[in-house]
């Protein structure tokens, strides 16, 4: 439930202000359907991050537990760091497609989500707690939390939101993941 719950909340902070999330406000004003965007949104965040996920829990079996440990703690670090750099998107964001609002959205949020920060937290995350399904789903309702809000309710919210104050609380809660795993390691190893 921890893996769940910790997956849940990271990327639902993280990604507030992050490029996908200004592409789901883009998607939603430009076709203005925000079901078949929704479930657009759904579907890739399911994909990349069930890939992203099988990707963590398989990089622990590469790596000693103590150099997992290592790595990880300095991952989580680095993801503090990355959160507090804003994310651009331009206006034209958004492709234009024949291939109706939920293809294009499927399409275009999961090519954006590659090498994201919301990517990267689940690739550390599932290595992490060797959950992948708890992981998938928690990094996958986070993404809901924080984009449903932005198809559903557009620029009435984007311009009321404490970025800052979010991408703060997202970095200050991956720092103390960071520093938790790294004095795990240095304490395995008698420091």
């Amino acid at each position: 439930m921890e893996a769940f719950l910790v997956s849940t909340g990271i990327v639902a902070l993280a990604e507030v202000g992050d490029k996908t999330q200004l592409l789901a406000f883009v998607l939603a004003a430009r076709f203005r359907r925000p079901w078949p965007i929704i479930l657009g949104i759904l579907a890739a965040t399911l994909a990349n991050h069930a890939a992203a996920g099988a990707l963590g829990t398989w990089i622990t079996s590469l790596m000693s537990p103590l150099t997992l440990r290592w790595v990880l703690g300095l991952s989580f670090i680095g993801m503090a760091i990355w959160t507090l750099i804003p994310d651009k998107i331009d206006a034209d964001a958004a492709p234009k497609s024949h291939n109706g609002v939920f293809v294009t959205t499927l399409v275009a949020f999961f090519l954006a989500e590659m090498g994201d920060k919301t990517q990267i937290a689940t690739v550390a995350l599932a290595a992490q707690y060797q959950a992948l399904f708890a992981v998938v789903a928690g990094t996958t309702l986070g993404m809901l939390i924080a984009n449903v809000p932005a198809v559903l309710l557009g620029d009435r919210i984007a311009t009321r939101m404490p970025t800052r104050l979010v991408h703060a609380v997202a970095a200050a809660i991956f720092a103390v993941l960071g520093v938790a795993t790294l004095l795990g390691a240095a304490e395995a190893i008698g420091l």
